[in-house]
């Protein structure tokens, strides 16, 4: 039996459903007493709890939703005897109490048995989903077990105070109405409130999930625009507003949770599409509060000292981050408007030209810039590029959008510090060509134009990748090992669109072989003795990037052929000659050559 229960804890769901088959007249005999299941129940808990939950996730297929209910309403039953046993205990009555009774389980359960309380706990709760949808297609039924719960929920959450179980409490009390459980409706926004800076996710979670579930979201969102304010914009004082007498309970602003609020709600599905479904002028307002702190990260960018501004660098950019990502999922919300929401992030790309970037350049030209107002610059701009990729990867980057944002790369690539942005900028440059290949250009003219400017930039990445590898060596070995993946799944890219677009095919494959001959050629010029012009037998023998895209070159047979055929044309073209880097070029293909490209 523990081999079993072992068994159904670890296996994938195919393994685990014919486990519970055959388990489950063994824990849940239907047959029997529904005071046996919960004996059952207990029994599976105190053997593997993590079984007990998985071995219920799946009890529904083998039973009738019936069975399901009832068995949650006799855990019920469970639960408030020992509630009741407890009081009895602690009032020390010897009378006999209206009670509930579960037979045995008197002398195996106990309020105190925290883990035991808490699994039939997160047992209620999986077995109230397994079975939502039938409910929700008997409405008695669901009313009458809505009920039964609500009326004890109160009593819970006064006896079960531990974190484990307030998390399935909470739970249960999200699949309820708001108004069947108003003493714990009514404080949740309090608990959101009351809760400290830096909070885990599970203290809040399940109660954001509640007020999502009730259509309550905007109480959150009105939390979470007060707290932001209160750091972002401060209110100005009012002369005639402070003569007035006010009884007011005054409350800390805590805008890092705020944002732990507003990240969670965005994150999940369910909890971001009702917070899209709130009134658009209030997610316009939401917008204009995060929006504030591109102006805050300005006035640290331009503060004298470390300290010389009251606000948290941290929290800024995080602020700048959902702002970002805000505008993306507005954009898909209200796509039918235009591009309205797409804009704020095109001006936030010039913004970032125009105030970002010139104290990276400012850094490269005089010492005295505070290394904080580089480590700044850095943040925003890979928040700004990261976004930019997600939103042209779900197609909601047009090609005007595309070619803003290919000027911002531009600029960036024109910086010496921009190479630590290079791994996004290839993962840009993969979902632009996917992109544009995929949408409605007006002409081929303006296609190939298009394409050209990625191609173009692409030399500049490796171009920055080359310099930087020259004067810092370790930096650059950095770099090379971070653009690995990106790297790769360009190239990738580039090849499987070669026939739709072989302009950039042939520019980038012209770029790579550019890059390995000319770094080859400068190590053999360098080269003192016999030892270091032998011939390589592995990438490994390469110098740094030469090692790296070759290592990416031959990974695909295809790269490779079309590879060969672009050294081949440079051959006879005569743009490779020289004995040097004719060496170069036939160390390319005994790289080549010793690489097995049969099918395993």
């Amino acid at each position: 039996m523990e081999h079993l229960l072992t068994r159904l804890e670890v296996d994938s769901r195919p393994v685990s459903r014919r486990l519970v088959n055959l388990l489950f007249n063994s824990f849940l005999p239907v047959n029997q007493p529904e005071e046996v299941w919960c004996e059952r129940c207990v029994t599976l808990i105190q053997m593997n709890p993590a079984a007990a939950r998985k071995f219920y996730r799946y009890a529904y297929e083998y039973t009738a939703p019936t069975n399901i209910a009832k068995f949650m309403l006799t855990i019920r039953r469970c639960l408030n005897a020992c509630i009741q046993r407890a009081i009895k205990e602690n009032q020390d009555d010897d009378e006999e109490s209206e009670k509930e009774n579960i037979s045995m389980l008197n002398n195996v359960l106990s309020i105190n048995d925290v883990a035991s309380m808490a699994s039939l706990l997160e047992i209620t709760v999986i077995l109230w989903r397994s079975i939502h949808k039938a409910l929700d297609h008997n409405e008695e039924a669901k009313g009458y077990t809505i009920r039964k719960f609500a009326s004890v929920l109160p009593e819970y959450f006064k006896v079960f105070k531990d974190d484990r179980c307030m998390i399935p409490l909470v739970i249960l009390a999200s699949f309820m109405p708001a108004s069947a459980i108003p003493t714990f409706s009514c404080g949740v926004i309090s608990k959101l409130r009351n809760l400290e800076k830096g909070a885990d996710e599970n203290k809040y979670s399940t109660l954001i999930d509640c007020l999502c579930r009730w259509g309550q979201v905007g109480h959150i969102m009105e939390l979470i625009c007060d707290w932001i304010s209160d750091e972002m914009t401060p209110r100005k004082s009012n002369t005639a507003s402070e003569r007035r007498v006010r009884i007011q309970v005054t409350y800390q602003s805590k805008p890092e949770l705020a944002l732990d609020y507003l990240e969670y709600l965005l994150t999940h599905s369910m909890n971001r599409d009702c917070l899209l479904s709130v009134p658009k002028k209030k997610l316009n307002q939401l917008l204009k509060v995060l929006g504030a702190a591109k102006d805050i990260l300005g006035s640290i960018m331009k503060a004298t000292g470390a300290g010389s501004h009251s606000f948290n660098q941290a929290t800024v950019v995080r602020a700048f981050t959902l702002y970002c990502r805000l505008s993306i999922h507005l954009q898909h919300k209200f796509s039918s408007e235009g591009k309205v929401y797409l804009s704020h992030l095109t001006e936030t790309g010039a913004w970032i030209e125009s105030h970002v970037l010139p104290f990276i350049l400012m850094h490269e030209q005089e010492e005295n810039v505070l290394e904080q107002h580089i480590e700044v610059s850095q943040l925003i701009i890979q928040v700004y590029l990261t976004v930019c990729k997600d939103a042209i990867m779900v197609g909601l980057g047009d090609t005007e959008f595309q070619a803003h944002l290919l000027d911002v790369i531009l600029s960036i690539m024109q910086t010496e510090r921009g190479c630590f942005c290079i791994p996004t900028l290839l993962c840009i440059l993969k979902e632009i060509i996917e992109a544009s290949l995929t949408q409605n250009i007006d002409t081929d003219e303006e296609l190939a134009t298009f394409l050209h400017a990625v191609q173009a930039l692409f030399q500049k990445i490796l171009e920055s990748v080359a310099r930087r590898l020259r004067k810092q060596r370790e930096e650059g070995l950095q770099l090379i090992h971070s653009i690995q993946m990106p790297l790769g799944e360009f190239i990738h890219t580039v090849q499987c669109w070669c026939s739709s677009c072989p302009t950039v095919h042939h520019g980038v494959l012209s770029t790579l072989l550019a890059a390995v001959v000319v770094e080859m050629s400068h190590t053999l010029r360098k080269a003192s003795n016999a030892e270091e012009l032998a011939p390589p037998e592995s990438t490994a023998d390469l110098p740094p990037l030469s090692g790296t895209l070759m290592a990416m070159i031959i990974k695909s047979i295809n790269v490779v052929r079309s590879f060969l055929n672009e050294l081949m044309e440079c051959i006879v073209c005569e743009e490779i000659e020289g004995i040097i880097s004719l060496t170069a070029a036939a160390y390319i293909v005994v790289i080549i050559k010793v690489v097995d490209f049969s099918p395993t």
